[in-house]
């Protein structure tokens, strides 16, 4: 039944835009850290990539999350002499995570979310009229 399909395929969005937004608020949070010591690397920014699979059972393309990779954009440095971690100029390396990027990363993610929620709501609404139309 295709109806079934497009809420199966819409959860495997839902799940693929969740696994995105958990992501994201670890960037968020890790957005300010500082390593521990001069030399060592700040905390990397994370990418997910997403990737199609054939879902046999239901005959249908779902998404699911694919692997997290690390952006390899150089660091942020900021001028604090008396950080532990600050190199011999006074230069601390910071994170390479840019809030307002990844709160617009969120905002796309949270959208995502709830198109797929109301394509499952939907096709729900669609269900039950139906049932509702059989029984009568």
């Amino acid at each position: 039944m295709d109806l079934l399909k497009s809420i199966a395929v819409a959860a495997s969005g839902l799940r693929g835009q969740a696994g995105r937004m958990r992501v994201i608020a670890e960037n968020l949070a890790n957005a300010d850290s500082t390593p521990e010591r001069a030399g060592a690397d700040p905390y990397r920014r994370k990418i997910v990539t997403f990737q199609g699979k054939l879902d046999r059972e239901l005959d249908a393309q779902v998404v699911e999350l694919g692997r997290v990779e690390r952006d390899r954009s150089a660091f942020r440095t900021k001028l604090d002499p008396g950080h532990p971690a600050a190199d011999a100029a006074g230069q601390v390396r910071m994170p390479n995570v840019n809030s307002l990027i990844e709160s617009m990363d969120m905002r796309e993610a949270q959208r995502s979310y709830e198109a797929n929620l109301n394509v499952i709501s939907s096709t729900r609404r669609m269900l039950q009229r139906t049932i509702d139309i059989l029984r009568a």
